[in-house]
């Protein structure tokens, strides 16, 4: 059986002052990820919610993967500093999850 990639939306509503350092991450984020082996080359999709969160659409490659990097000390140096520039936020914090058809802004800075 052919492992199957997992698509991940993950969700960073910046820390006052934080906008630009967390574009910062988001450009390192999924090309790290890659180069670790953890997650696919599909393009990676960037929206903003209403409320400045950032929505980071992505494919780990499969499960593995997902669990691999939970304990990957190169992962979780740079989910570290997700820490100090966001906060993580879920679907259903967003104003936009009570919508039909919620609408969000495409933004730049990943695989554009």
């Amino acid at each position: 059986m052919v492992p199957m990639s997992h698509t991940v939306i993950a969700l960073y509503r910046p820390k006052p002052g934080r906008e630009a350092a967390l574009m910062g991450l988001l450009e390192e984020h999924v090309p790290a990820l890659r180069r670790f082996g953890l997650a696919t080359e599909a393009k990676v999709q960037l929206l903003r919610a209403g409320d400045g969160t950032m929505l980071e659409i992505f494919d780990w490659i499969d499960a593995a993967a997902v669990e691999s990097a939970h304990s990957d000390p190169r992962v979780l140096d740079l989910w570290e500093r997700f820490g100090a520039a966001c906060e993580f936020a879920t679907l259903d914090s967003l104003a936009e999850a009570s919508a039909l058809f919620p609408h969000f802004e495409r933004a730049s800075g990943c695989d554009d």
